[in-house]
């Protein structure tokens, strides 16, 4: 059975400064993974790399160095035709982390657009901390108004988010042994495998247990001819295989609000979202296949057309996409919020994202777009062929 590969993720566990050799090892199993994996039928849409993260290993280098480093780093990822690159989490929830550095991060992305910046607020050991928080929602700000908005796709707040999953923004290594690891481009899938249960108008509503176990043949099929291809290169080259994040992940037209609604218990965003969400997330955690990364609903606002369509009806809050998260999913992804709130009101958005994760130990993400100029309930303008416009979303 054929499939669409999100993405094919090499972790490289190399300290910083990462030698360009590593890069061009990289670069070499990428383009081997993606010529075999073409090979058996599968469409390959992306292959990336993940650093361990930067303000760790170099914490104590000054913004010039890093800057240079940065340079160098985007120059070999271009001479390779890498256009993604993880610089791992800033170690924000660990006490004593300056949150200073963080302010480099606007500078850096702003410059180099293959590289992709995250900080961690949380761990399943600390807390989340207001200071990490209300620097990294002053970050956002600053990233937006460097990059029109659409550069903020680079830039995320994480909590309790480990090493190994292979979609951006969590995907980052650690030291040791390079791992590799794959995700699907699976929301169609899951539609398919509810719409079969929907065939019977008499069935509807669908029962949510015969949901999860519907999602789980259907992924696990779709993905194992996947899992034994590139774990299996994986072993050849010397690397790990640290599994595949079976989220159903959404691009546009192929919707995971649409496989939700298909369930015959309303609109996304309605009485019964959460239910379903939790059904299919169990059928996404139902496999015997190895996972990584999130395997939990990806709710992008941006990237997925239906729930784009429900915000723009004035059907979603933010509040109500992280309630969603606290029995699925990401956190808060390509979220589009006005660009003058205030940063203590995203500081405590973040902080409410980060303690979710913390209290039930599940990683999440905050990849929120400060729209530059615009105000609440105003449609946004984004040029990307990669996002979908929708209804700027208010953070009281």
């Amino acid at each position: 059975m054929s499939a669409t590969i999100r993405t094919i993720t090499v972790g490289i566990g190399d300290p910083h400064p990462v030698d360009e050799r590593a890069i061009e090892r990289a670069a070499v199993f990428l383009r081997e993974a993606r010529a075999r994996a073409e090979a058996a039928g599968h469409i390959v849409q992306t292959t990336r790399i993940a650093l361990r993260p930067l303000l760790a290993d170099m914490l104590t280098a000054d913004d010039t160095a890093i800057m240079r480093y940065a340079h160098r780093l985007q120059q070999d990822c271009d001479a390779r035709n890498i256009t993604y690159c993880s610089l791992g989490p800033a170690p924000a929830e660990l006490p004593g982390f300056p949150m200073e550095r963080i302010t480099l991060f606007p500078h850096l992305l702003a410059q180099h657009a293959s590289l992709s910046a995250t900080v961690q607020l949380a761990s399943a050991r600390h807390g989340p901390r207001y200071e990490a928080a209300l620097a990294v929602a002053r970050a956002m700000r600053d990233v937006a108004e460097r990059g029109g908005g659409e550069t903020n796709f680079r830039f995320a707040a994480l909590a309790v988010c480990d090493p190994g999953g292979p979609f951006f923004p969590q995907a980052y290594a650690t030291g040791g042994p390079w791992q590799v690891a794959v995700g699907l481009q699976s929301a169609g899938i899951v539609r398919q495998a509810i719409a079969a249960l929907a065939a019977d108008p008499d069935a509807l509503p669908l029962s949510l247990s015969a949901v999860s176990a519907a999602v789980a043949v259907a992924l696990a099929e779709a993905a194992r001819p996947v899992v034994e291809l590139v774990s299996a290169l994986a072993r050849a080259g010397g690397l790990g295989f640290s599994g595949v994040d079976l989220s159903p992940a959404p691009m546009g037209e192929e919707s995971i609000a649409d496989a939700i609604e298909a369930t015959g218990l309303g609109r996304f965003g309605a009485p019964g979202t959460l239910a379903v969400a939790e059904a299919i997330t169990a059928g996404i955690q139902g496999t015997t296949l190895p996972t990584c990364g999130y395997c939990g609903l990806m709710l992008p606002v941006l990237e997925d057309r239906t729930i784009g369509l429900r915000c723009a009806e004035g059907g979603i809050s933010a509040q109500a996409l992280l309630a969603y998260s606290a029995v699925c999913g990401t956190g808060l992804d390509t979220v589009p919020i006005p660009g003058e709130t205030p940063p203590e009101r995203v500081a405590a958005l973040l902080m409410d994202v980060a303690a979710l994760a913390h209290r039930l130990r599940k990683p999440l993400s905050a990849r929120l777009f400060l729209v530059p100029g615009a105000q609440a309930g105003e449609m946004t303008t984004f040029r990307s062929p990669h996002l979908t416009n929708t209804r700027v979303l208010p953070i009281r």
